[in-house]
């Protein structure tokens, strides 16, 4: 049972099927596991719609299965395969990631104090924070 990590959800489906480079997942499972719903004007995920690209439809559906990965390749999204676990993991895209970098808003994040306190950088929303990160790298 291959595991997708996408969308910020881990989903498992048990009748999904890997094939080659491509993961098919049930219709009837997609949105659950993606937050992807197939209508007649394309894959939507919210108000956000995508025509599936014409005479390419085998691509994505097949029967009552949808190519996820098909999916991603085509908004450009990052794919990473794990077949010795069976993990599928789709990133966001770069258009997504400089859309939130254009806003200068740091995504939220909780990392523990000195002491193990979880601190959350929305615990200080409204207030001045610096941050300072290091790697050893």
């Amino acid at each position: 049972m291959p595991t997708l990590l996408m969308n910020e959800r881990e989903s498992q489906v048990p009748a999904a099927g890997a094939e080659g480079e491509a993961l098919w997942l049930p219709v009837t499972s997609l949105e659950r596991a993606t937050g992807w719903v197939l209508k007649p004007e394309g894959a939507c995920l919210g108000e956000r719609c995508v025509p599936l690209p014409r005479g390419r439809e085998a691509e994505f559906v097949r029967g009552g299965t949808f190519n996820i990965t098909a999916l991603a390749a085509y908004l450009g999204q990052p794919v990473l395969r794990d077949v010795a676990h069976g993990i599928v993991a789709i990133g966001e895209s770069a258009e997504g990631r400089a859309g939130k970098l254009r806003t200068l808003q740091a995504p939220d994040f909780t990392l523990p104090d000195l002491d193990g306190q979880l601190h959350s950088l929305s615990d200080y929303r409204g207030r001045k924070v610096f941050l300072a990160s290091w790697a050893s790298w």
